[in-house]
């Protein structure tokens, strides 16, 4: 059966897929090289400052490059960064035609390394299988576009919809499955999201638990308008830095023994309630923040979602009724109509032993 170029663009997608972990502030992106329909390189962006996947794919080939198709998950890129222009380094090896995924949005880029391939006399064709492409580097995509990060908000909840009992008790509401789950979740995120409440009450380590040997650890981020983190915190003795938002009213006191634990201040404009999650967010992704792993109680939740700033929503749903004084998954309304109660679309669901994974986005955006 002869192989399409979806088909080896598939392939350039799961080797792209082994950066989930390691790329970041980089996109995921992965190459192949094929030669009269047989594969003679491929290769994977690792991590940022290293080679590109094109350069890995490139030197497995070799001479064989010359005439040969290339298929790429992102456009090669066409200025020098911390490495070379791939798209000269694509025009070098000979390549006879470059199948592309996706349009490059970083303005450094954004459609200059298609159009110095095909002035070149390299064939492109572009759009081969771009909605997978997308999903890979939704944070990156969304960061260049927008400047703001992709927000995957994660929560745990009862079948009631519930978080925690009245008490604050929510520890373990999922088993260990769905446990082992989150940590995956955190070693792809480029930031841990959390609010001082999180910190004060369950003093977490917000490092993923996945082993030491991670190229690349994600920033620990805590939402905390009057600087209550404790410098003895759990958090600075983990893996990844500490960022701290704080407002304007931050104590003056509080800012030298939190930044001698390690920590980074970082001050946001102060809203109604709280800090300006938008400007938070615009502030992190001028950082090379591409997704932000937010784990909320109701209260950052519902705020999360009443502005309209979560791009994906993560639930853990446990086979428990929590009883109608527990607490709710999200601090919202009230609502008078159904109209206005924001709406979601169920885009996947996984069986976790005994738990199940949701996997929602805003129905707009789905």
């Amino acid at each position: 059966m002869t192989k399409t170029d979806e088909d080896f663009m598939a392939l350039a997608l799961a080797l792209a897929e082994r950066g989930l972990w390691s790329t970041d502030p980089n996109p995921r992106v992965g190459a192949v090289v094929v030669k009269d329909g047989v594969i003679v390189g491929q290769g994977w962006h690792r991590q940022a400052g290293g080679p590109h996947a094109e350069v890995f794919a490139l030197a497995e080939a070799g001479a064989q490059a010359q005439g040969a198709t290339v298929y790429v998950t992102l456009e090669p890129c066409s200025h020098h960064g911390r490495t070379p222009p791939c798209a000269d380094a694509l025009i070098g090896a000979g390549v006879g035609r470059a199948v592309v995924a996706l349009r490059d949005p970083n303005p450094l880029v954004a459609g200059q390394g298609l159009e110095r391939l095909r002035a070149a006399g390299v064939a492109v064709t572009e759009g081969v299988l771009a909605k997978a492409a997308a999903a890979l580097n939704s944070g990156f995509l969304q960061r260049m576009s927008s400047g703001v990060p992709w927000v995957r908000l994660k929560q745990a909840m009862s079948l009631d919809g519930r978080v925690a009992l009245a008490n604050g008790a929510s520890q373990w509401l999922t088993g260990e499955a769905a446990r082992a789950d989150v940590q995956r979740e955190r070693a792809r995120a480029s930031a841990i999201v959390v609010g001082v409440g999180t910190v004060l009450r369950d003093d977490p380590r917000l490092a993923p638990r996945l082993g030491e040997d991670l190229l690349r650890h994600p920033v620990k981020v805590v939402l905390d308008s009057r600087l209550r983190t404790p410098p003895t915190a759990r958090l600075f003795r983990t893996p990844g830095a500490v960022w701290i938002c704080h407002g304007p009213q931050a104590p003056a006191g509080a800012m030298g023994p939190l930044q001698a634990a390690g920590a980074t201040l970082l001050a946001a404009p102060q809203a109604a309630e709280g800090l300006d999650l938008l400007a938070v967010l615009r502030i992190l992704a001028a950082r090379e923040i591409n997704e932000c792993l937010v784990e909320a109680g109701p209260t950052l939740a519902g705020a999360l979602l009443a502005a309209g700033l979560v791009s994906e929503w993560l639930l853990y749903v446990a086979p428990k009724v929590l009883g109608h004084d527990a607490q709710p998954v999200a601090r919202l309304g009230p609502f008078i109509a159904l109209e206005q109660v924001p709406q979601w679309r169920i885009q996947a669901s996984t069986q976790l032993d005994a738990d199940l994974k949701l996997l929602l986005y805003p129905k707009e955006n789905a």
